[in-house]
């Protein structure tokens, strides 16, 4: 069966985006080649991509604004906005975990909650997250955007790997 996998980085005290909502802090890390190499056997298992239309707009205005970064795979954006489809991106208004739960059942690869921080914690409260590949940075932001919010409803998750890169630490959770 599909599992629904949270992949993200975050700082030592819990944020994923500055106040402006960038990540361009992370580039402040220098993350090694060996770090990065994380996410390309991440990918492998992949087929799905779902992210909120902050983080889509983030990627096509600042990180890859010349090409998809995500081609070839079905990428999912969790938006009111009104945007034409294409053949490898989906713009949907459907609740994120009503749209889990349809994707899970169809056959393929694992599902990857790209972004942000809104999608993430409503697929945590509704139970959907199976998997948490959580990259720790060496940096504090102070404030700015938590990746978990407060009132999440208690859940477990056992410690299942543990890597570190330099001064990275990523840890994998899997749900009990």
């Amino acid at each position: 069966m599909r599992k629904t996998i949270l992949y993200i980085s975050s700082s030592l005290d819990g944020y994923i985006a500055d106040a402006d909502g960038k990540v361009s802090w992370i580039d402040q890390c220098n993350i090694s080649e060996e770090a990065a190499g994380s996410y390309d056997r991440f990918i492998k298992n992949i087929d799905t991509v779902i992210m909120g239309w902050t983080t889509y707009n983030q990627i096509v205005t600042e990180l890859s604004p010349d090409c998809w970064i995500y081609k070839g795979l079905q990428s999912y954006i969790v938006t009111h906005r009104k945007n034409t489809s294409t053949d490898d991106i989906f713009f949907t208004d459907e609740n994120p975990s009503d749209l889990i739960a349809r994707l899970k059942k169809r056959p393929g690869k694992d599902i990857w909650i790209c972004g942000g921080a809104s999608i993430a914690n409503q697929l945590m409260a509704s139970g959907q997250i199976d998997i948490i590949y959580l990259t720790i940075l060496p940096v504090t932001l102070g404030a700015d955007i938590r990746l978990f919010q407060e009132g999440l409803p208690f859940s477990t998750y056992t410690l299942s790997n543990i890597n570190r890169y330099d001064d990275v630490a990523e840890l994998i959770y899997s749900r009990k």
